[in-house]
């Protein structure tokens, strides 16, 4: 058995039984096809020891980040356990090798005032009328409204969006579906954008797409589309802090959070498979409330003494 052959299989497993996106898909042939270079030419699979992961990681250590460095371990690891299921490898090399520990970074979230800037600034257009302001405006509605992560976003077709139910069926990670309510501002800025799309069959088409239409029809916005659109809009809106879609959902997360949601409530929103990832957004509503205690509160700090600083704070000084 090659690697050749042995990819070839791994990969439709995760196509097929993982269901997994074609990002996720390439990250992980990308990150085995890596290690296969590494090793002797010619290598075989079934040959592989922890020896050979060890080298393979150290190698990389001093060049690459440790989420990185995990995330390639945590895709080596996928193949030699599917391997190991099909009876193609006896053991698996990766057992026993623990991921590199990686600094915890918690959500950076943008204030309200400036998400409701970002929407509604007077230096943007005044009414908003023409295709692409509509289209702009109500893409940055439903990201900060629902909460979407940037590939749900541009994944969405226009049959996807009830606006009379005022909900939006997104199709997440690992193809698993969920109901995210829409907020009246999004509901609203859809109607707009989709009532000047009025045409036979545009159920079936793509939400969101750009200006210019190809014979076969819409062309579907993409990833960098987006992030581009969220720059532009930033930058015209006088917003000088750095603005990019995933940020736009820590966002809606906090401050879901800081409005007394539940966290649990929280996490179905967001389509988390655990609650554990939720609670790291637990962590940035408490650095705000000790920010805001220290500013507010009369008897904070003493006369003369320095502020407390946050975790946030230190970790930035620290650096």
């Amino acid at each position: 058995m090659t690697f050749n052959s042995a990819m070839t299989a791994f990969e439709l497993h995760l196509r097929a039984e993982r269901n997994l996106s074609a990002h996720t898909c390439r990250a992980y042939l990308s990150d085995v096809t890596q290690f296969a270079e590494f090793l002797a030419a010619g290598a075989s699979p079934d040959k592989v020891s922890a020896v050979d992961v060890r080298a393979f990681l150290a190698g990389l250590h001093a060049t690459l980040h440790p989420s990185t460095l995990g995330r390639k371990l945590a895709s080596i690891r996928s193949f030699f356990r599917y391997l190991v299921r099909e009876k193609q490898c006896a053991l698996d090399p990766t057992a026993g090798i623990s991921a590199p520990r990686t600094p915890k970074r918690l959500p950076n979230p943008l204030p309200v005032d400036d998400c409701i800037t970002l929407i509604e600034s007077k230096r943007l257009p005044a009414d908003e009328t023409d295709e692409k302001s509509l289209r702009d405006r109500a893409l940055v509605e439903l990201l900060y409204g629902a909460g979407l992560r940037v590939g749900e976003l541009t994944g969405l077709d226009v049959r996807d969006v009830d606006l009379h139910r005022g909900d939006v069926r997104v199709s997440g990670k690992g193809g698993k579906e969920r109901v995210v309510p829409l907020p009246a501002f999004a509901r609203e800025a859809l109607d707009r954008y989709l009532e000047q799309r009025r045409a036979p069959g545009l159920l079936a088409q793509p939400l969101f797409t750009a200006l210019r239409r190809r014979r076969d029809g819409p062309w579907r916005l993409g990833v960098r589309d987006v992030r581009r659109i969220l720059r532009a809009r930033a930058r015209k809106a006088g917003i000088t802090d750095r603005v990019h879609p995933h940020r736009m959902r820590h966002s809606y997360a906090t401050h879901l959070l800081d409005m007394g949601a539940d966290l649990r409530e929280i996490q179905e929103l967001l389509g988390h498979a655990s609650l554990s990832t939720t609670e790291k957004y637990t962590a940035v509503s408490a650095e705000r409330l000790m920010e805001v205690y220290d500013q507010a509160h009369p008897r904070a700090r003493r006369a003369g003494a320095a502020p407390h600083t946050s975790g946030r704070r230190r970790r930035q000084d620290e650096s």
